[in-house]
């Protein structure tokens, strides 16, 4: 069948290379291949016992029924709450929306409030799906640079020129994926300033790693820093990676009534309501006992610093200690360009470097460039002390 029948629109984005590397390395075991995955992005802890309960009782109590578009009505009082008690915000119960996963309700932002034409400016290194949502709404990603140099956080005066006449929305992530960078309370004013001065561009805020607090520092997102953005700011957050519930789907969104609205119209069309047993689940993780988030931050930070340290200490390796998430970044340029110069790999890339890690060396990561930043790779330590030494290993004997 001819390239002719897909839409433009399928033909723009490309397949997470996330889930297409992770299913490469699956495939690879199954083979019977000793593959180390490092490429997904979700705790390796299971969802805690009290959420799992919830859920099975949803079941028994045969909460199995179409729920409202936007959300049970106990699931989004208890987002509202969270948003009041741990951030200080103040919504209403319109002005949430409960969608399938965090994914799911970036999608329907970006559909509600994007047209043909408008550019959504992104700093990368960037989440993967940021730039490809935004050309399926036939949006311009608008991707800044924001290297290792200034740890992967955007400045104000990149923000600044960035901003043209068709500037529509402006992509917060913090923590990010995939660096780990967090922003302060002061690096948010200052570029909140700027955004003052252009009332018609919107602001997202993607805040799913929040929990995933790997310094103790106080979290805070741009609407800690200028609290008058909230008319134009969408917050977006989930129960995916604080409660390892990434399979369960269950992501919410806050922000202006009428934009919320349009976020529900297009969820009516698209899958109607999350889960209906997810979304009981997602009270439980919201309003039960936050213990169950301590043990697995705990053993993150152990693993970050195991990880910054042996990557610091390998040759052509750079890698800064992250603030959130459970992601290391480090830069591979030199150890790229020696690896090209000595022959081992083919081109001077981050994806042939990959591709031989993971072909020579069965170790599975992700190139930078799948996150708009050339010459990096990203390994998830959400997995145990014995693989990330093992593929630590690995890496350092690919880099000899």
């Amino acid at each position: 069948m001819s390239h002719s029948v897909l839409s433009h629109r399928v033909q723009s984005i490309k397949e997470s290379p996330t889930l297409a590397i992770t299913a490469k390395a699956a495939k690879y075991k199954t083979e019977g291949r000793d593959v180390i995955g490092l490429a997904a992005g979700e705790p390796d802890f299971d969802t805690p016992q009290h959420i799992k309960d919830a859920a099975k009782a949803a079941i028994d109590a045969g909460f199995t029924k179409y729920t409202p578009v936007s959300g049970i009505p106990s699931l989004k009082k208890a987002v509202v709450a969270k948003f009041k008690n741990e951030n200080g915000f103040d919504y209403t119960v319109n002005e949430v929306i409960v969608g399938v996963g965090g994914k799911q309700t970036i999608f329907n932002l970006c559909l509600a409030v994007l047209n043909k034409g408008d550019e959504m400016i992104v700093p990368a290194p960037y989440w993967v799906s940021y730039a490809d949502i935004a050309m399926v709404a036939e949006a311009v990603p608008v991707i800044i640079d924001c290297g290792i140099e200034q740890g992967f956080k955007l400045l104000p005066e990149q923000l600044e020129a960035a901003i043209t006449p068709k500037t529509k929305l402006v992509m917060f992530n913090s923590p990010s994926n995939p660096t780990g960078a967090v922003y302060s309370l002061e690096e948010l004013k200052a570029l909140g300033e700027v955004l003052l001065k252009y009332p018609n561009v919107l602001v997202a805020t993607d805040d799913m790693y929040e929990h995933v607090n790997l310094t103790g520092d106080k979290f805070y997102n741009i609407l800690n820093a200028v609290p008058v953005l909230k008319g134009r700011c969408i917050v977006l957050n989930g129960v995916s990676k604080a409660y390892s519930m990434t399979g369960w789907r269950i992501g919410y969104a806050a922000g202006p009534a009428n934009i919320i609205k349009a976020m529900e119209i297009l969820q009516s069309q698209s899958t109607s309501n999350a889960t209906s047993i997810s979304q009981y689940a997602a009270v439980a993780a919201l309003t039960g006992s936050q213990k169950c988030i301590k043990p697995m931050v705990v053993a993150f930070k152990q693993r970050h610093q195991y990880v910054v340290d042996r990557f610091n200490a390998m040759p052509g390796l750079h890698c800064l200690m992250a603030g959130g998430a459970f992601y290391a970044f480090p830069d591979a340029r030199v150890a790229i360009k020696n690896l090209h110069k000595a022959g081992k790999i083919s081109a001077a890339t981050d994806m042939a470097f990959a591709e031989y890690l993971l072909e020579s060396f069965d170790v599975a990561v992700v190139p930078g460039s799948a996150f708009g930043a050339e010459g990096y790779f990203r390994i998830s330590f959400a997995t145990s002390m014995d693989n990330l030494r093992n593929a630590l290993d690995r890496i350092e004997k690919a880099l000899k």
